[in-house]
């Protein structure tokens, strides 16, 4: 395993964890966007990764918001370029999107399902990087989350426009996103932010339980309902049914789908029970 400067990696097996480390401003850099790139291109070849965590190694914070210092130095360096030439070659120049798009579209990619394991207080940068997992849990305690970036006079761009509008709906990220406003908690799980609220003292201890409890289940089938919910959800809908089509038939053609079934018919004992079998993967 590589020894990365703004990760720290356990590896359990079927179960990894990756703590976000940058004390101690504990803010997202673009060395450390770097570094999860990097990291998540290792995991291409791990068969054995059923769910990656990501949490944070600050105490009562997962992410602070990225560093507000580089967003400035590139705000200035493009305004001492705002001369005619430069529009004109911005306007003609190939669009690509940013490094930490294409970071989160990784995680969105990855076989294994995401979590991200939100321990304390995460806001802008933070927050859209747990936007990009697929599921979102959150410490209890006094702790928020939220798009603040309207306060210093831009918006968030790592995505949080997108994926909480896709989230909670139109109007309601609207609403936070326009007032810049911060959320605890318990409004982010009422609001569908985030799945659940896990006990702080016993947070890492319960953020493995939940990522075991998804390892132990079928892994073609939580592969397939990965892809298809995000390849689905922004087609219509007799597409993304063919979406779901194509995925349904990848798990009809798995032996661990035909040995489950078969399980379930020959016993008295209900789905949730048959669903404890050891998957292997094919």
């Amino acid at each position: 395993m590589v020894d990365y400067s703004h990760l720290r990696i356990e590896d359990k097996g079927q179960i990894i964890i990756c703590y976000l480390s940058n004390p101690p401003t504990h803010t997202l850099t673009s060395k450390g966007v770097l570094e999860i790139h990097d990291f998540l291109d290792s995991l291409s070849a791990n068969n054995d990764l059923r769910v990656l965590a990501f949490t944070g190694s600050g105490e009562d914070v997962f992410i602070k918001h990225y560093e507000v210092g580089e967003l400035a130095e590139t705000a200035e360096r493009n305004i001492s370029k705002n001369d005619k030439k430069s529009v004109d070659s911005e306007k003609n120049s190939k669009k690509e999107l940013h490094g930490f798009h294409k970071m989160l579209l990784k995680i969105r990619d990855l076989d294994a399902i995401v979590i991200a394991g939100i321990n304390g207080n995460t806001a802008g940068g933070g927050c859209e990087f747990s936007l990009g997992c697929d599921l979102r849990v959150m410490s209890e305690g006094d702790y928020f989350i939220g798009l603040p970036e309207t306060g210093v006079g831009i918006l968030p761009g790592g995505g949080g426009t997108q994926r909480l509008a896709r989230l909670i709906g139109s109007s309601r990220a609207l609403d936070l996103i326009l007032h810049g406003q911060l959320i605890s908690n318990t409004q982010a799980l009422d609001f569908g932010v985030i799945n659940k609220i896990l006990p702080k003292k016993s947070f890492i201890e319960s953020l493995e339980e939940y990522c075991q409890v998804l390892a132990n289940r079928a892994p073609i089938a939580l592969r397939e309902v990965k892809k298809a919910i995000h390849r689905g959800m922004d087609l219509p809908l007799e597409e993304a049914l063919l979406v779901e089509q194509e995925a349904f038939n990848k798990t009809m053609n798995s032996k661990d789908a035909a040995r489950a079934m078969r399980s379930l018919l020959n016993s008295e004992e209900e789905i949730d029970v048959i669903s404890n079998l050891k998957w292997l993967g094919e």
